[in-house]
């Protein structure tokens, strides 16, 4: 019998895989540069997303928050504690990527927007294919 959380979690999963599916296109077929830009912001977020979702351990997640700790009460966790922190805790590796991952593809967001800007003082547009046209008419 599938169960709500299935559901929800094959949704998410489908959400996500659509999502790529239609910027990858966007990018394909639109031919002005500024929605391309977009589109990669898009699936640049998507992407990190997917890799946050794949760290997330099966059932609902609690904060990471060791067992006994408060802020006046600090108890050595023991063995038994752990490991079960361990089972339920979301695995540290994707965020970590994420947030690499999010750095970069700011980085190269900035880097690219500055080429579009480029692109349009030099030829007063920033469709592709008329760039393209301006180019082979010899109109560097």
């Amino acid at each position: 019998m599938i169960n709500a959380s299935t559901i929800i979690w094959g949704y998410v999963y489908t959400s996500i895989i659509v999502i790529i599916v239609l910027t990858i296109y966007g990018m394909a077929t639109r031919p002005n540069i500024v929605k391309k830009l977009i589109m990669l912001s898009i699936l640049s977020d998507t992407g990190n997303l997917l890799a946050v979702v794949i760290g997330v351990r099966s059932g609902f997640i609690k904060p990471p928050v060791f067992p006994g700790v408060t802020f006046t009460n600090i108890l050595e966790p023991g063995m038994e504690e752990l490991s079960k922190f361990a089972e339920e805790a979301v695995d540290p590796l994707p965020q970590v990527l994420v947030v690499t991952a999010i750095v970069i593809g700011l980085a190269v967001l900035v880097f690219l927007g500055y080429v579009a800007l480029l692109l349009y003082r030099k030829y007063g547009t920033l469709d592709v294919r008329l760039i393209e046209v301006i180019r082979k008419n010899g109109g560097e």
